[in-house]
């Protein structure tokens, strides 16, 4: 049986900035892999590098050493143009404030990526409705963000997220400005995309809760992704 590809491995990541006395190293040596359909908690305090691990993940930022796969493809020597192709077609972002475009509905907002990367409209509005409806707002297609609830917006920026069919999602505290209730509830349509399309996630959140109900949680310690005690 042929090996399984992870759709993520970071591979002897190296990560610092620059400061007075001596740089900040962030990410040291530092390996993770992700698997297909595999949804991970990355579980760390704020200034340990979670968001720089999202944004080497999400190739937003280079690493300073080593070498980040995606899909099995290298991408430290790619150009800009061929970074934000892979972003474009390979990973989705959540963020925990939504960005909705506020003068777009909910529909129109899981359209546009899909027409940016030259979809046809009825096509793209298809697929969105499909997205959006297994998502649990089949009858909120029409409606602005200003007309939905926290939750709900928080579903819809899922669906632009992935309406591209991403094999990577990074979600950084995607329920962070939720109720806990509301927070289970976006949280778990995250969980059944995850398994009904092999979609491989890593979500950094701080709740601990929601962390246990994913396959596996990690943490960032002396600049590596170790498992959580």
């Amino acid at each position: 049986m042929a090996q399984e590809t992870p759709t993520l491995f970071l591979s002897q990541v190296e990560r610092f900035y620059p400061q007075a006395d001596a740089p900040l190293e962030v990410l040291r040596k530092a390996d993770f892999a992700l698997w297909p359909g595999e949804v991970v908690a990355l579980v760390a305090p704020s200034g340990t590098g979670k968001s720089t691990l999202l944004h080497v993940a999400g190739l937003l930022e280079k690493p300073d050493a080593g070498e980040v796969f995606v899909g099995g493809l290298a991408t430290t020597k790619l150009d800009d143009k061929g970074r934000t192709r892979l972003r474009r077609t390979e990973i989705g972002f959540v963020y925990q404030f939504h960005h909705l475009l506020p003068e777009f509905t909910a529909l129109e907002n899981v359209v546009l990526p899909q027409r940016i990367r030259g979809l046809d409209r009825g096509e793209a509005e298809e697929r969105a409705t499909e997205l959006l409806s297994f998502l649990g707002l089949g009858q909120r297609l029409d409606h602005l963000p200003g007309e939905l609830s926290g939750g709900e917006q928080q579903r819809v920026a899922i669906g632009r997220a992935v309406a591209n069919g991403p094999r990577l999602l990074l979600a950084d505290e995607p329920t962070g400005n939720l109720d806990p209730h509301t927070s289970q509830h976006v949280f778990g349509t995250l969980i059944a995309l995850a398994r009904a399309s092999g979609l491989a996630a890593l979500i950094a959140t701080h709740n601990l809760e929601l962390a246990r109900q994913m396959d596996r949680q990690v943490t960032i310690r002396d600049g590596l992704v170790v498992p959580l005690r």
